[in-house]
């Protein structure tokens, strides 16, 4: 049995778990706890590691394939996480893929009830390591909640994974993504499917139609969730519309729920930028408006901006994709006179533009216009506590970054639920939070992330994780590209250029290729006059 031997090794080896690289985000790390004592949670944290006295659940997707269930696993994980939930993502398809070996498929009965008996020893094999991970997690490794990511196509099965679960004491939530909407299915097939060798050189309308018919031809029988005896929600149609089965949910189902009630399928981007700089002497209570050259850096950007997503739907129709026009751009700011004024060239051009208040700066508190030797003088007790842990320290009447991440947890489900690419002009205090988010940073790195101004940071959201890319914003003077000094022991951390450090979610070198403003931009601060932590963005 060469296919089960396949399966012992793999059983032994592939956790599925790696230290992000630069690029690619964090969601499915797994923290070392050894290095970092402090909890990763961005907003809640207990001793247990456990939250809300919700005892562990096991969240089961149910659903097709294209339906978008990796994409909502991954999302609700990242949202978790954040919250401050121990939360774990098993995809089975890796376990199949693992077992499998690499370009090799399952037998074409394998999803079938009527499966050969080869075949149902492949899948029993497959689906035994998968739960026993699931239960090391629940049981060993203190986790609260695991998402099972695979089809469980039906009602019996679901039914009998729930009492197995139940043995374990652990509650079930299934979670289906159910798809009638042709339109939403062939572009979850363009999106991620049709990669494949099979589909090369084919039209990508006529791929996806392919892909979804090959679906339909090997996993026959599917039924939809209508179990009245068990706890479900059923996203139809990318949130279009929500059902749910409460028959005995918890707190933390219940929040659950409310997450997903903000969540769709739908791809679109997110891009970062800052804003521009003042003439004034600019702080936290003044407010100052935009400087001569702060509006010349606004022109720039959004001219960059624009020049890039125009190249990057050129490039995908060179490749043979869809030549659908550019999704509507959406821009966020503060309600900081800077960032407001930094979107306007933007707004003059048609665009929308929405000012959010809880998108302000971190508030500085007493050290705002203290030098860094004053601070040390004065406070140099708070100066030692903000080294140890700079994400939940706050100065005298400061706001932390732990602060900060509570004020912006409206305007994380506003992101989610957004449906036009969204551009984000901020202080870089929120940035830093924001896009700790969605690279599922750990907490204790998210003060140490480091935005420049003359880039503009792209997040693309993929099935399995986030990516980031950098867009080198040209011809910005080299005064207004960093924020505040190297130093990580004051009010604002470093924000001179992107750290290069593995595993903080760092954006990646972009590709040339793609667009002639997007170039490689490796910055140093050596040399640096120090100045105010606060009197740049």
């Amino acid at each position: 049995m060469d296919t089960l031997l396949t399966a012992e090794i793999a059983a032994n080896s592939p956790r599925y778990r790696r230290r992000s690289s630069t690029f690619i985000d964090g969601v499915h790390d797994v923290p070392d706890e050894r290095a970092s004592p402090m909890a990763p949670a961005q907003l809640y944290s207990t001793m247990s590691g456990r939250l809300f006295h919700s005892g562990r659940i096991a969240i089961v997707l149910v659903g097709l394939p294209a339906r978008g269930k990796t994409h909502i696993s991954v999302s609700l994980s990242r949202y978790l996480q954040w919250l401050g939930v121990k939360t774990r993502v098993f995809h089975l398809g890796d376990y199949r893929r693992a077992t499998m070996g690499p370009d090799k498929e399952v037998p074409e009965d394998y999803f079938f009830i009527n499966a050969s008996a080869t075949s149902v020893m492949l899948r029993q094999k497959i689906l035994k390591k998968c739960r026993e991970d699931i239960y090391a997690w629940l049981n060993h490794e203190n986790g609260q909640v695991a998402i099972y990511d695979a089809v469980n196509p039906l009602a019996s099965g679901r039914r009998s994974l729930a009492k197995e679960f139940q043995k374990h004491d652990v509650q079930t939530l299934f979670l289906e993504s159910y798809v009638t909407d042709q339109n939403i299915l062939e572009e979850n097939a363009r999106s991620v499917k049709i990669s494949s060798p099979d589909f090369v050189g084919m039209d990508p309308d006529e791929a996806a139609k392919l892909y979804l018919k090959r679906i339909d031809m090997k996993i026959p029988h599917f039924e939809t969730m209508n179990e009245p005896d068990l706890n479900y929600v059923k996203m139809i149609n990318a949130g279009e519309r929500i059902d749910y089965n409460n028959v005995s949910f918890g707190y933390l189902s219940t929040r659950i729920v409310f997450y997903l009630m903000n969540l769709h399928i739908k791809s679109r981007v997110t891009f970062f930028a800052r804003a521009g700089t003042s003439s004034q002497q600019d702080s936290f209570k003044a407010d100052a408006p935009l400087g001569d050259e702060g509006r010349a850096y606004a022109k720039k950007m959004a001219d960059t901006l624009l020049a890039h997503r125009e190249a990057e739907r050129a490039a995908i129709i060179a490749a043979g994709g869809s030549p659908a026009p550019l999704k509507p751009l959406t821009i966020w700011t503060s309600t900081r006179k800077r960032t407001v004024e930094t979107a306007d060239y933007l707004k003059n051009l048609g665009y929308r533009v929405r000012q959010r208040s809880q998108m302000s700066q971190l508030n500085p508190g007493v050290c705002e216009k203290l030098s860094e030797t004053a601070m040390r003088r004065l406070y140099s007790d708070e100066v030692d506590k903000h080294e140890l842990d700079p994400y939940h320290h706050r100065y005298p009447r400061a706001e932390s970054y732990h602060d900060l991440a509570v004020r912006l947890e409206p305007i994380i489900l506003e992101l989610e639920r957004e449906h036009n690419d969204l551009l984000i002009i901020a202080h870089e205090s929120v940035l830093r939070v924001l896009y700790g988010y969605l690279m599922a940073c750990d907490a204790m790195n998210i003060p140490k992330l480091k935005f420049p101004r003359n880039e503009i940071i792209e997040i693309i959201p993929a099935s399995y994780q986030n990516e980031a890319k950098r867009i080198k914003i040209p011809d910005v003077h080299i005064d207004m590209i960093p924020g505040s000094p190297e130093d990580i022991r004051i009010p604002v951390p470093p924000s001179g250029f992107i750290s290069p450090l593995s595993g903080l979610g760092t954006p990646a070198e972009p590709n040339v290729a793609l667009s002639k403003v997007v170039t490689p931009s490796i910055m140093t601060l050596s040399g640096e006059k120090q100045e105010n932590p606060l009197s740049r963005d």
